[in-house]
Protein backbone atom coordinates (compact mmCIF):
# COMPACT_ATOMS: atom_id res chain seq x y z
CA UNK A 1 0.00 0.00 0.00
CA UNK A 2 1.62 3.60 -1.06
CA UNK A 3 -0.01 6.56 1.06
CA UNK A 4 0.86 9.89 -0.51
CA UNK A 5 2.40 12.65 1.70
CA UNK A 6 2.81 16.31 2.00
CA UNK A 7 5.06 18.03 4.54
CA UNK A 8 4.66 21.51 5.18
CA UNK A 9 6.32 24.55 7.48
CA UNK A 10 3.42 26.43 10.00
CA UNK A 11 3.27 29.62 10.97
CA UNK A 12 6.14 31.17 9.36
CA UNK A 13 6.43 32.49 6.12
CA UNK A 14 9.97 31.00 4.73
CA UNK A 15 11.08 27.69 4.13
CA UNK A 16 12.69 25.54 6.91
CA UNK A 17 11.02 27.48 9.81
CA UNK A 18 8.35 27.30 12.09
CA UNK A 19 6.74 23.68 12.91
CA UNK A 20 7.14 21.11 10.71
CA UNK A 21 4.36 18.99 9.56
CA UNK A 22 3.52 15.90 8.05
CA UNK A 23 -0.26 15.66 6.31
CA UNK A 24 -2.15 12.45 4.87
CA UNK A 25 -4.04 14.32 2.90
CA UNK A 26 -6.04 10.06 1.87
CA UNK A 27 -5.74 7.91 5.51
CA UNK A 28 -8.77 6.13 4.23
CA UNK A 29 -8.07 2.21 4.53
CA UNK A 30 -4.73 3.06 7.41
CA UNK A 31 -5.79 1.56 10.92
CA UNK A 32 -4.90 3.46 14.00
CA UNK A 33 -1.83 1.16 14.45
CA UNK A 34 -0.33 2.56 11.30
CA UNK A 35 -1.41 6.00 11.76
CA UNK A 36 1.01 5.59 14.70
CA UNK A 37 3.77 3.90 13.04
CA UNK A 38 4.05 6.56 10.28
CA UNK A 39 3.53 9.08 13.19
CA UNK A 40 6.86 7.44 14.56
CA UNK A 41 8.68 7.09 11.45
CA UNK A 42 8.29 10.92 10.72
CA UNK A 43 9.37 11.96 13.86
CA UNK A 44 7.67 15.41 13.76
CA UNK A 45 5.66 16.73 16.73
CA UNK A 46 2.95 15.63 14.69
CA UNK A 47 1.50 13.79 11.87
CA UNK A 48 -2.24 14.32 10.50
CA UNK A 49 -4.05 11.85 8.89
CA UNK A 50 -7.57 12.86 6.60
CA UNK A 51 -10.59 11.18 6.68
CA UNK A 52 -14.10 11.62 5.55
CA UNK A 53 -15.97 13.52 8.16
CA UNK A 54 -18.80 11.95 9.96
CA UNK A 55 -20.15 15.14 10.90
CA UNK A 56 -22.44 16.24 8.05
CA UNK A 57 -21.23 20.11 8.93
CA UNK A 58 -17.36 19.38 9.01
CA UNK A 59 -15.66 19.25 5.36
CA UNK A 60 -12.78 16.96 6.83
CA UNK A 61 -12.12 14.80 9.93
CA UNK A 62 -8.58 15.13 10.70
CA UNK A 63 -6.80 13.20 13.10
CA UNK A 64 -3.46 13.75 14.91
CA UNK A 65 -0.56 11.37 15.75
CA UNK A 66 2.53 12.72 17.79
CA UNK A 67 5.56 10.11 17.96
CA UNK A 68 4.02 8.29 21.20
CA UNK A 69 0.31 8.59 20.97
CA UNK A 70 -3.02 10.10 19.41
CA UNK A 71 -4.22 13.49 20.56
CA UNK A 72 -7.41 15.27 20.20
CA UNK A 73 -6.26 19.11 18.95
CA UNK A 74 -3.38 20.45 17.73
CA UNK A 75 -2.94 24.29 16.71
CA UNK A 76 0.08 23.48 14.12
CA UNK A 77 -1.87 20.56 12.79
CA UNK A 78 -5.14 22.16 12.09
CA UNK A 79 -3.63 25.32 10.30
CA UNK A 80 -0.93 23.09 7.89
CA UNK A 81 -3.92 20.63 7.04
CA UNK A 82 -6.30 23.00 6.07
CA UNK A 83 -3.64 24.71 4.37
CA UNK A 84 -2.81 21.80 2.66
CA UNK A 85 -6.30 20.80 1.92
CA UNK A 86 -7.41 23.89 0.20
CA UNK A 87 -4.50 23.92 -1.98
CA UNK A 88 -5.57 20.49 -3.36
CA UNK A 89 -9.10 21.69 -4.13
CA UNK A 90 -10.59 19.69 -1.71
CA UNK A 91 -13.25 22.11 -1.22
CA UNK A 92 -14.40 25.14 -2.87
CA UNK A 93 -12.54 28.66 -2.46
CA UNK A 94 -13.50 31.69 -2.26
CA UNK A 95 -12.32 35.22 -1.77
CA UNK A 96 -11.51 37.13 0.51
CA UNK A 97 -12.15 34.35 3.47
CA UNK A 98 -13.36 30.52 2.89
CA UNK A 99 -14.61 29.36 5.83
CA UNK A 100 -15.06 25.45 6.46
CA UNK A 101 -15.38 23.34 9.78
CA UNK A 102 -12.90 20.49 11.08
CA UNK A 103 -13.76 17.61 12.24
CA UNK A 104 -11.10 16.83 15.45
CA UNK A 105 -10.93 15.25 18.41
CA UNK A 106 -12.69 17.51 20.61
CA UNK A 107 -15.90 18.14 18.14
CA UNK A 108 -16.33 20.34 15.06
CA UNK A 109 -14.66 23.60 14.45
CA UNK A 110 -14.51 26.45 11.99
CA UNK A 111 -11.38 27.70 9.87
CA UNK A 112 -11.11 31.24 8.26
CA UNK A 113 -8.48 30.61 5.32
CA UNK A 114 -7.44 33.67 3.50
CA UNK A 115 -7.92 33.67 -0.47
CA UNK A 116 -6.08 36.15 -2.47
CA UNK A 117 -6.20 35.44 -6.42
CA UNK A 118 -7.04 31.79 -6.08
CA UNK A 119 -4.40 30.91 -3.60
CA UNK A 120 -5.08 30.19 -0.07
CA UNK A 121 -2.75 32.38 2.77
CA UNK A 122 -3.11 32.78 6.60
CA UNK A 123 -5.10 29.96 8.01
CA UNK A 124 -7.26 31.29 11.43
CA UNK A 125 -8.82 28.79 13.87
CA UNK A 126 -11.57 28.99 16.08
CA UNK A 127 -10.31 26.98 19.39
CA UNK A 128 -12.59 25.47 21.96
CA UNK A 129 -13.74 26.86 25.23
CA UNK A 130 -11.27 28.20 27.52
CA UNK A 131 -11.00 26.37 30.89
CA UNK A 132 -8.46 26.48 33.58
CA UNK A 133 -7.03 23.88 35.60
CA UNK A 134 -4.76 23.67 39.22
CA UNK A 135 -2.70 26.32 39.58
CA UNK A 136 0.84 25.30 41.01
CA UNK A 137 1.94 26.46 43.98
CA UNK A 138 5.81 24.28 44.63
CA UNK A 139 8.28 26.66 42.52
CA UNK A 140 11.24 24.51 43.34
CA UNK A 141 9.63 21.61 41.28
CA UNK A 142 9.01 23.51 38.47
CA UNK A 143 12.46 25.13 38.60
CA UNK A 144 14.00 21.63 39.00
CA UNK A 145 11.94 20.24 36.03
CA UNK A 146 13.07 22.91 34.01
CA UNK A 147 16.48 23.23 35.26
CA UNK A 148 16.75 26.90 36.44
CA UNK A 149 17.12 28.13 40.17
CA UNK A 150 13.42 28.65 41.80
CA UNK A 151 14.17 32.36 42.53
CA UNK A 152 14.66 33.22 39.52
CA UNK A 153 10.59 31.88 38.71
CA UNK A 154 9.82 33.84 41.92
CA UNK A 155 9.91 37.22 40.44
CA UNK A 156 7.15 36.75 38.50
CA UNK A 157 3.78 37.70 39.67
CA UNK A 158 1.38 35.78 37.39
CA UNK A 159 0.65 32.09 38.51
CA UNK A 160 1.91 28.48 36.88
CA UNK A 161 -1.63 27.33 36.09
CA UNK A 162 -2.88 24.80 33.61
CA UNK A 163 -5.06 26.20 30.71
CA UNK A 164 -6.70 24.03 27.77
CA UNK A 165 -8.80 25.41 25.02
CA UNK A 166 -8.88 21.55 23.63
CA UNK A 167 -5.21 20.35 24.75
CA UNK A 168 -4.39 21.04 28.57
CA UNK A 169 -1.14 23.21 28.94
CA UNK A 170 0.82 24.17 31.88
CA UNK A 171 1.07 28.09 31.64
CA UNK A 172 5.11 28.92 33.16
CA UNK A 173 5.38 32.88 33.54
CA UNK A 174 9.34 33.67 33.28
CA UNK A 175 11.09 36.98 33.58
CA UNK A 176 13.11 37.38 30.77
CA UNK A 177 13.99 36.22 27.60
CA UNK A 178 17.65 35.42 28.97
CA UNK A 179 15.68 33.22 31.18
CA UNK A 180 13.90 31.51 28.51
CA UNK A 181 16.99 30.68 26.63
CA UNK A 182 18.15 29.07 29.48
CA UNK A 183 15.58 26.74 30.29
CA UNK A 184 17.60 22.89 30.21
CA UNK A 185 14.39 21.05 31.26
CA UNK A 186 15.05 17.34 33.04
CA UNK A 187 12.56 15.63 30.86
CA UNK A 188 11.77 12.51 33.20
CA UNK A 189 11.05 15.33 36.13
CA UNK A 190 9.09 17.72 34.00
CA UNK A 191 6.95 14.71 32.50
CA UNK A 192 5.99 13.90 36.16
CA UNK A 193 4.71 16.80 36.96
CA UNK A 194 3.17 17.73 33.58
CA UNK A 195 1.15 14.29 34.49
CA UNK A 196 0.83 14.98 37.93
CA UNK A 197 -1.02 18.54 36.97
CA UNK A 198 -3.41 16.77 34.08
CA UNK A 199 -1.50 18.98 31.54
CA UNK A 200 0.04 17.78 27.96
CA UNK A 201 2.85 20.24 27.75
CA UNK A 202 4.58 22.77 29.48
CA UNK A 203 4.67 26.26 28.07
CA UNK A 204 6.93 28.96 29.04
CA UNK A 205 6.81 32.34 28.03
CA UNK A 206 7.93 35.87 29.07
CA UNK A 207 7.06 39.52 27.97
CA UNK A 208 9.53 40.22 26.31
CA UNK A 209 10.28 39.69 22.80
CA UNK A 210 13.35 40.17 20.14
CA UNK A 211 11.15 42.40 17.74
CA UNK A 212 8.60 45.11 19.12
CA UNK A 213 6.03 44.03 17.76
CA UNK A 214 6.08 40.77 19.20
CA UNK A 215 3.87 40.75 22.52
CA UNK A 216 5.62 37.42 24.10
CA UNK A 217 8.10 35.05 23.57
CA UNK A 218 7.72 31.48 23.84
CA UNK A 219 8.93 27.99 24.82
CA UNK A 220 7.32 24.64 24.94
CA UNK A 221 7.83 21.01 26.45
CA UNK A 222 6.17 17.95 25.91
CA UNK A 223 8.30 14.90 26.39
CA UNK A 224 4.86 12.77 27.49
CA UNK A 225 4.24 13.07 23.85
CA UNK A 226 7.32 12.58 22.39
CA UNK A 227 8.03 15.83 21.18
CA UNK A 228 11.22 17.76 24.01
CA UNK A 229 10.92 20.59 22.62
CA UNK A 230 8.38 22.38 20.05
CA UNK A 231 8.95 24.91 17.67
CA UNK A 232 5.11 26.56 17.62
CA UNK A 233 2.38 25.35 19.53
CA UNK A 234 -1.15 26.70 18.56
CA UNK A 235 -2.56 24.72 21.06
CA UNK A 236 -0.71 26.48 23.89
CA UNK A 237 -0.51 29.80 22.54
CA UNK A 238 -4.58 30.06 23.01
CA UNK A 239 -4.41 29.12 26.40
CA UNK A 240 -1.82 31.65 26.81
CA UNK A 241 -4.16 34.44 25.20
CA UNK A 242 -6.86 32.92 27.76
CA UNK A 243 -4.59 32.86 30.58
CA UNK A 244 -3.38 36.58 30.04
CA UNK A 245 -6.81 38.09 29.40
CA UNK A 246 -7.73 36.52 32.78
CA UNK A 247 -4.77 38.02 34.62
CA UNK A 248 -5.34 41.38 33.25
CA UNK A 249 -2.02 41.58 31.43
CA UNK A 250 -3.57 41.92 27.85
CA UNK A 251 -4.70 45.27 28.14
CA UNK A 252 -8.82 45.92 27.98
CA UNK A 253 -8.66 47.09 24.50
CA UNK A 254 -5.89 44.98 23.01
CA UNK A 255 -7.28 41.90 21.13
CA UNK A 256 -4.73 40.36 19.37
CA UNK A 257 -1.22 40.04 19.53
CA UNK A 258 1.78 37.94 18.24
CA UNK A 259 3.55 35.11 19.91
CA UNK A 260 7.38 34.10 18.72
CA UNK A 261 8.63 30.87 19.55
CA UNK A 262 11.23 28.21 17.95
CA UNK A 263 14.13 30.77 18.09
CA UNK A 264 16.22 28.61 20.16
CA UNK A 265 16.05 25.58 18.14
CA UNK A 266 16.90 27.50 14.91
CA UNK A 267 13.03 27.45 13.48
CA UNK A 268 11.68 30.88 14.30
CA UNK A 269 7.94 30.87 14.14
CA UNK A 270 5.19 33.81 14.64
CA UNK A 271 1.50 32.72 16.06
CA UNK A 272 -1.08 35.42 16.08
CA UNK A 273 -3.63 35.02 19.24
CA UNK A 274 -7.29 36.97 18.88
CA UNK A 275 -9.41 36.87 22.27
CA UNK A 276 -12.71 37.82 22.32
CA UNK A 277 -13.98 38.90 25.91
CA UNK A 278 -17.47 39.38 27.51
CA UNK A 279 -18.45 42.49 29.70
CA UNK A 280 -16.56 41.32 32.66
CA UNK A 281 -13.21 40.43 30.76
CA UNK A 282 -13.52 36.58 30.57
CA UNK A 283 -12.68 34.97 27.06
CA UNK A 284 -15.34 34.29 24.77
CA UNK A 285 -13.72 33.11 21.55
CA UNK A 286 -9.55 31.93 21.04
CA UNK A 287 -8.63 32.35 17.57
CA UNK A 288 -5.07 31.33 16.32
CA UNK A 289 -3.75 31.63 13.08
CA UNK A 290 -0.49 31.44 10.77
CA UNK A 291 1.11 31.13 7.83
CA UNK A 292 2.27 27.47 5.86
CA UNK A 293 5.04 27.16 3.54
CA UNK A 294 5.18 24.11 1.36
CA UNK A 295 8.68 21.59 1.57
CA UNK A 296 8.00 17.92 0.69
CA UNK A 297 5.73 16.10 -1.46
CA UNK A 298 6.46 11.92 -1.67
CA UNK A 299 5.00 8.78 -0.92
CA UNK A 300 5.04 6.12 2.39
CA UNK A 301 5.20 2.29 1.93
CA UNK A 302 2.75 0.60 4.26
CA UNK A 303 2.29 -2.72 4.58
Amino acid sequence: MQVAFEQVDVFTERLFAGNPLCVVPDGTGLSPEQMQAIAREMNLSETTFVLPPTDPQAAYWMRIFTPAKEIPFAGHPSVGTAFVMASAGRFPLREPVTHIYQQVGIGTLPLDIEVANGTPGRVIMTQGKATFGAVLRDWSLIAEALGVDASTLTKSALPAQVVSTGLAHLMVPLPSLDTAGRLRPNFSALDSLLQAAGALGCFGFCLQATAPDIFAHARMFAPGAGVPEDPATGSAVGPLGAYLAVHGVLPKGQTSFTVEQGLEMGRPSRLWVEVSRDATGMPTTIRVGGTTIPVIRGTIHVR
